[in-house]
């Protein structure tokens, strides 16, 4: 299904899900962030955000890139500072973050890898924990490996995470308010998957 694409996004895509109401929030200027996922043998790594915007959320090991830095290399430094491994990230999709009132939009490109080298190691800012990314049939409760918590972390993520671990390249965008309590309320979304058609 095609649809006009938001405000900040671009390429040949599919779409897979959008929802909310109201116009997309304008913005000025884009700046640019990483997170990176580690997927092996049916579970997925996730960091449980110590401090700083997000705490007590779990999410993928990233943050600002930095001047003179790439993208890909942004994203490997933040995996080793945050979870000290290393890992042959490849670029997975990407996601426009936009909130009322900031003063720019967070561009968040979305990597990922299959193998890595090192023990996860809890950081001052993240504590790794593996996730299954498969159905269990036993309840939650008895599973060795919890599932994914779509209920601690970025309210959007259980629409994207899941294309991440399938392998399959999305472009998204995501308008949040903020509330009294801090924590960011979606307004706004829409995800498209990559068109293999060129």
């Amino acid at each position: 299904m095609s649809s006009i694409l938001p405000p900040g996004l671009e390429g040949n895509l599919v779409e897979y899900v959008q929802g909310g109401v109201g116009d997309w929030l304008p913005f000025d200027q884009k700046r640019f962030y990483t997170n990176a996922f580690i997927i092996q043998d049916d579970k997925i790594l996730l960091g449980l955000k110590k401090r700083g915007i997000g705490i007590n959320k779990y999410n993928g090991f990233g943050g600002k890139v930095e001047p003179g830095e790439t993208l890909t290399e942004a994203a490997m430094r933040e995996l080793k500072e945050e979870a000290g491994i290393d890992a042959p990230l490849k670029h997975a999709g990407s996601l426009l973050f936009m909130a009322k009132g900031a003063e720019w939009a967070f561009q968040i490109e979305i990597f990922s890898a299959h193998t890595y080298s090192g023990t996860p190691t809890e950081s001052d800012e993240m504590r790794p924990e593996w996730f299954s990314i498969v159905s269990s049939t036993a309840s939650d409760a008895d599973a060795i490996v919890p599932p994914i918590p779509y209920e601690t972390m970025w309210d959007g993520d259980d629409h994207w995470l899941p294309l991440v671990v399938q392998g399959r390249k999305f472009v998204g965008r995501v308008d949040s308010v903020m509330q009294d309590d801090g924590e960011f309320v979606m307004t706004r979304h829409w995800f498209g998957t990559v068109s293999s058609d060129n």
